[in-house]
C-alpha cells in the first residue's frame, strides 16, 4: 500500500533526524527548513508525527495471504 511506504518513509527521516541529534547535536531537518520554529520545519515535523503514528498499524495489522494461482 502506497501510504503505507510514505508513512514509513517519513518515520525513517524523523529516526534519522533524531539519531542526527543524538549523535551530533544537529537539527537536519531545521538546517534545511529555516529553523526549528519555521513554518515548514512544523510541517516536517508534524508529517514525520503522523507517518510514525501510521506505522504503529502496521504492528497490529495482518498480512494478506499470498493468492494461489493454480
Amino acid at each position: 500500500m502506497i501510504m503505507d511506504k510514505i508513512a514509513l518513509t517519513l518515520a525513517i527521516v524523523g529516526g534519522l533526524n533524531w539519531g542526527s541529534i543524538g549523535i551530533f547535536g544537529f537539527d537536519i531537518v531545521a538546517f534545511l527548513f529555516g529553523g526549528a520554529n519555521s513554518a515548514l520545519s512544523r510541517v516536517v515535523y508534524t508529517l514525520v508525527g503522523l507517518g510514525a503514528i501510521w506505522c504503529i498499524s502496521l504492528l497490529f495489522r495482518e498480512s494478506d495471504p499470498v493468492e494461489d494461482r493454480s
